[in-house]
């Protein structure tokens, strides 16, 4: 068990990179099966579009029984999360390059990026797991201006498949854990981002 983890209250945001939603699930068990406090947040996207990788509702439904909460879906349901000081991170477990450009901007149009904003009011850290195949195309100069922000940690990212995919970056979620206990040091963890050969 990870003691560090041990009654963090952990905000657990999900956007829409479907692909990644049973990893995400994985690492949201294994954070309460390690003690932590999960408040779950799924973007509007991710909570009512179904994919072969699961019915809108059977996701919801999912992250409603690994956190034994009700999943907060919109704008107006994150808004308290940094006045009610109910988090101590914010995780985005994944988060598209959809919702890096947002934050990366200032627009808050989703319960993702509201509930982001107002955890950051307390200058608090935001860990994003990136999922994206365009991450070093169109998306990079967002993510890049994100390392540069104040508060924003990065899960360590793959180069999933170089050849068929050679702009796609993928968040190691397995290393989520480590990669909180990190951010909440105010450490990021080196590499940022690397490729299979580097492992």
């Amino acid at each position: 068990m990870n003691k560090s983890l041990k009654g963090m209250r952990i905000g657990y945001a999900m956007t829409g990179s479907f692909c990644t939603f049973s990893r995400s699930f994985s690492v949201a068990e294994k954070l309460v099966g390690n003690g932590a406090e999960l408040i779950p947040i799924m973007s509007e996207n991710a909570s009512t579009i179904s994919t072969r990788f699961g019915t809108a509702a059977e996701n919801v439904l999912r992250l409603e029984a690994i956190s034994g909460r009700e999943v907060i879906t919109d704008i107006s349901a994150a808004e308290p999360i940094g006045p009610r000081s109910m988090t101590d991170i914010m995780v985005v477990a994944p988060c598209t390059s959809n919702t890096a450009a947002k934050l990366a901007n200032g627009i808050t149009d989703s319960a993702v990026t509201m509930a982001v904003k107002s955890h950051l009011r307390a200058g608090k850290p935001v860990l994003l797991a990136i999922a994206s195949n365009d991450s070093m195309l169109g998306s990079a100069k967002n993510i890049g201006e994100l390392f540069n922000r104040k508060n924003y940690y990065f899960v360590p990212m793959l180069q999933d498949d170089i050849e068929k995919k050679p702009a796609s970056l993928v968040a190691e979620f397995e290393m989520i854990p480590q990669a909180i206990e990190a951010a909440m040091n105010g450490i990021q963890l080196r590499p940022i981002i690397y490729h299979k050969e580097d492992t």
